[in-house]
């Protein structure tokens, strides 16, 4: 699977600008296309949506696209995901933290894609390590962070950490910079270019672990 990561400028700038080779997943940050009005995008006085579902068709596979949601002034972190032409869906960050202006959606998303089954995990949703977990348990094939910008070292931390207890490799597209992890827990890739294209190694391991707890008593039934 080959991702590529757009951390910096907006999705019409790399739309007129870029003309490498076409990953299969493409991934941009928070400053792609800023604040997304759902009234506005339905009157059809924007077309911010439209545009990263043309952008997908145009280049013919799966595009991610952080963004800013208003929905009559509920207001969340967010990415819209595309496929060809298609909007799959959008997904929200569902974690608030300390009553911040972005409140919390509902749900955390797989997409099946042509590309995979790719997990997504929204803005701050990557400091709770559940939400990598039940993208892993239900059966995503990779994690794709979208986040804002990152701090000194705290994010990759987390990255490689996750990755190795979850089983699944994370890529994380920020402000700036672009990384990703494999499931040893070992940093993959990492670039401050903008674009950049990292080739994914799939990669699926299984193990049994058995663990002894209290709980889920039973009384034995007498016979009879």
């Amino acid at each position: 699977m080959r991702i590529g990561f757009v951390t910096g400028g907006t999705l019409s700038e790399f739309s007129e600008n870029y003309e490498g080779e076409l990953p299969d997943v493409v991934c941009f940050g928070f400053q792609a296309i800023g604040k997304v009005s759902y009234e506005r995008e339905l009157k059809g006085e924007t077309s911010l949506f439209e545009d990263v579902a043309l952008l997908s068709k145009e280049q013919k596979n799966v595009v991610l696209c952080g963004c800013y949601t208003d929905a009559r002034g509920v207001k969340r972190k967010s990415v819209v995901v595309a496929e060809r032409g298609r909007i799959l869906g959008v997904s929200d960050m569902v974690n608030r933290l300390d009553g911040g202006d972005f409140r919390s959606g509902a749900g955390i998303r797989i997409f099946e894609t042509a590309a995979g089954k790719l997990g997504v995990v929204v803005a701050e949703d990557f400091y709770f390590p559940r939400v990598i977990e039940t993208l892993s348990v239900c059966g995503a094939e990779v994690a794709i962070v979208i986040f804002e910008e990152l701090t000194e070292s705290l994010e990759q931390t987390l990255m490689r950490a996750q990755a190795f207890m979850y089983g699944i490799p994370v890529c994380l597209c920020a402000f700036g910079y672009a990384e990703a992890a494999d499931i040893g827990g070992k940093l993959s890739f990492s670039s401050p270019q903008s674009p950049c294209i990292f080739d994914l190694k799939r990669e699926q391991e299984y193990h049994l672990i058995e663990t002894r707890q209290r709980g889920f008593y039973k009384k034995k039934k007498g016979t009879f």
